[in-house]
């Protein structure tokens, strides 16, 4: 009888061992899934740019200082697309800066705000925006998710051996990469 009680306590925490081992799974896949998601808003963040930057330059030739500045930060963003969450964000942050210095000067240009393919790139563009946004949020949520069960007892117990590591939320490093650019229309 005893043999017995012993097999079923060695087979429920058998069980309950596998349940901890497939949550951390799953909330691994849902911080890959999230970060995914960022990914796939970033890169159309970057693929609108040149567009958006074709339309501005025809009004805005002597704001070249501008012009090269998002420029340059959509090219450092996309270098870092293969980087960390911490790198990434770096980058990104920069890249909204520039845009937002963009969209800021592109309001003394009365011909190019009233101008359509302006008007939709700028709609887009607050589009993606928010897009990036929710999948931050997203990303977030899953990040905390396997991060407290990497770190709570008992799946803490599971975790190490089996390789699961805390992952990196994806956090803007200061208040100027914070700010959205500014979409408006008058």
């Amino acid at each position: 009888m005893f043999g017995w009680i012993i097999l079923a306590v060695v087979v429920i925490a058998a069980l309950y061992a596998v349940a901890l081992y497939n949550g951390l799974v799953k909330n691994r896949q849902l911080v890959e899934e999230g970060w995914s998601g960022i990914d796939v808003q970033l890169k159309r963040r970057t693929d609108l740019i040149p567009n958006l930057l074709e339309t501005v330059k025809g009004y805005m030739a002597h704001e070249r200082e501008t012009l090269e500045a998002v420029t340059n930060a959509r090219a450092a963003a996309t270098s870092a697309a293969n980087g960390t969450p911490e790198q990434r964000a770096a980058a990104e942050g920069q890249l909204s800066a520039a845009l937002g210095r963009l969209i800021a000067t592109a309001e003394a240009y009365p011909d190019l705000k009233a101008n359509t393919n302006f008007l939709e790139f700028q709609t887009a563009l607050q589009t993606v925006e928010d897009e990036i946004q929710m999948s931050r949020r997203y990303y977030n949520g899953a990040v905390r998710n396997l991060n407290v069960m990497v770190e709570s007892v008992p799946s803490n117990f599971i975790a190490g051996p089996f390789g699961f590591q805390k992952a990196q939320y994806f956090e803007l490093e200061n208040e100027a990469d914070r700010a959205v650019p500014s979409v408006k229309f008058n």
